[in-house]
């Protein structure tokens, strides 16, 4: 690009390198590439096409079929992770690492179906962000300039609304799971990927969550509808990643896989129990995620 001024989803995503877990979705942008190869790709689709067409439904089917779990519940909210951890983890590391907030739209919000009946890493075809007044890219050309902290949170969750909610309506439509479950499962992850950075990088996690509640609370603002919010789970005094949290929705997997039972993170698990296995990742961090 020369001496031309950075775009701000680049530089969100130069923040994000380094970090030990950043799955960050492919950027096919005029300003912005960062791609990878697809082996095996038979089609893309785009999600409100893919909506529109009716082919959510045939593709869980499948997806399911070849890979499980086979318990409809888990299926619905693996779905999901499959079609949105990315764009989640874009929009939520972005928020929290540069105080922008990429702006998903349902028009360009891609995602590859591989021969192995799998989705590949969805793909973002738009580069507009939010940004703040004073921030150094309010005058690039992919920037949306809004007033204050409040007002960034709002475009963005009024974004991740619109962008989500063809999938997820059309996921309950056809699974009957409930609305709460599914967008439960997006606030949620909303919150973990700004901890989740906070705790690698040594930061404060409370702050961290903090920041997470706000954008949290737009979001269920703007449509999202949940039965509980996430909580923050301390269980290690003294120790800057003595910090994890607590799922507000359960993701169902114990009922797909019984033998694991529930997850660290489960709303359902006694906090004794949890807070012994995460003290384990202290004493073995061979064993954290």
């Amino acid at each position: 690009m020369g001496g031309e001024q950075q775009a701000p989803l680049q530089a969100l995503l130069d923040s994000c390198a380094v970090l030990k877990f950043a799955p960050l979705p492919e950027i096919r942008t005029a300003t912005v590439q960062h791609t990878r190869e697809h082996v095996g790709t038979e089609h893309w689709y785009r999600t409100d096409l893919m909506v529109a067409e009716g082919a959510v439904g045939p593709l869980f089917t499948q997806v399911t079929t070849h890979h499980g779990p086979g318990h409809k519940l888990p299926a619905a909210t693996h779905f999901l992770r499959a079609l949105l951890r990315e764009p989640i983890f874009l929009v939520s590391a972005g928020v929290y690492l540069t105080g922008r907030a990429p702006l998903l739209d349902e028009r360009h919000l891609w995602f590859p179906w591989l021969s192995t009946a799998a989705f590949g890493t969805p793909a973002i075809t738009s580069s507009r962000v939010a940004v703040l007044p004073g921030d150094p890219a309010a005058g690039h050309p992919d920037s949306v300039v809004v007033p204050d902290e409040s007002a960034l949170d709002a475009l963005a969750a009024r974004h991740m609304v619109r962008a989500f909610s063809p999938i997820i309506d059309a996921l309950h439509a056809h699974t009957r799971v409930g609305l709460r479950t599914l967008w439960g499962w997006v606030l949620d992850t909303l919150h973990f990927y700004m901890l989740n950075p906070a705790r690698f990088l040594g930061r404060d996690a409370e702050a961290a969550w903090e920041r997470a509640g706000r954008l949290g609370a737009a979001l269920i603002e703007a449509g999202a509808v949940t039965r509980a919010r996430p909580r923050l789970f301390p269980f290690y005094d003294n120790h800057p990643r003595g910090t994890w949290a607590v799922r507000g929705t359960c993701c169902f997997d114990y009922k797909g896989d019984p033998e694991h039972g529930y997850c660290t993170t489960c709303p359902l698990k006694c906090d004794s129990d949890r807070r012994e296995e995460l003290r384990e990742w202290i004493r073995n961090p061979a064993l954290a995620p």
